[in-house]
């Protein structure tokens, strides 16, 4: 190994340092009341290594909002089942998106406070646009083959990734005090009998066990 990669895989880890423990600050003490000032002594650098890194304050955010939907991604695909059924996948995907959104609750919330601003509104936006069309072509799929009712996929796919999304909020707001594999199962089941063309079907994928341990993202 040289000593370019070196520095690369040591940049990388610095890099990660700074976004750690901006993450921990921002769900402390909200992004607006966070300085660069206030990440870098908690990291142990320089202030100037976080310039090397970040133009600003407001990049490392963003940089941290792309991470998060990475990772949600990641724990998607590690919970669903290449070759299963479409409506079992719709199935495997809802359930690990609510137990992600429970695992990482403080970001969630964060996200939430800071969207009320403005500031960071088109970066959710882009998370919830890529979720919706990555249900909506599962979706189609099963429309094709009979197993979801025939309405727009688009439509059904924001039903989806709403339900996810609300049922995670009022988890992590306290107004639904269950556990989380008791919620993502319940809504594992809510989505797929609202999906599902007729009760069999519905029946059928529901009877499938899913194992509730989270992915390591």
């Amino acid at each position: 190994m040289t000593d370019d990669r070196r520095l690369t895989a040591q940049g990388q880890e610095r890099k990660q340092q700074l976004l750690d423990h901006a993450a921990e600050l921002f769900a402390e003490r909200g992004y607006s009341e966070t300085r660069v000032v206030d990440i870098v002594r908690a990291a142990g650098v320089a202030k100037g290594l976080f310039y090397w890194y970040f133009e600003n304050k407001e990049a490392l955010f963003r940089e941290l909002v792309e991470l998060n939907r990475m990772r949600l991604r990641r724990a998607q695909a590690a919970a669903i089942d290449p070759n299963a059924e479409s409506l079992l996948r719709i199935r495997q995907g809802a359930e690990a998106s609510v137990r992600f959104m429970a695992r990482y609750a403080h970001f969630f919330a964060l996200l939430e406070v800071e969207n009320l601003e403005k500031a960071f509104a088109d970066e959710r936006r882009k998370g919830t646009e890529v979720h919706v069309a990555d249900v909506a072509a599962q979706i189609r799929e099963g429309i094709a083959d009979g197993t979801v009712r025939d309405e727009p996929a688009d439509l059904l796919a924001f039903g989806v990734v709403g339900t996810v999304g609300y049922y995670g909020h009022f988890h992590r707001t306290g107004r639904v005090p269950m556990p989380v594999d008791e919620l993502a199962a319940f809504v594992g089941r809510f989505v797929v009998c609202s999906l599902a063309s007729d009760e069999e079907i519905a029946r059928r994928v529901l009877a499938v066990r899913l194992d509730p341990s989270p992915a390591t993202v």
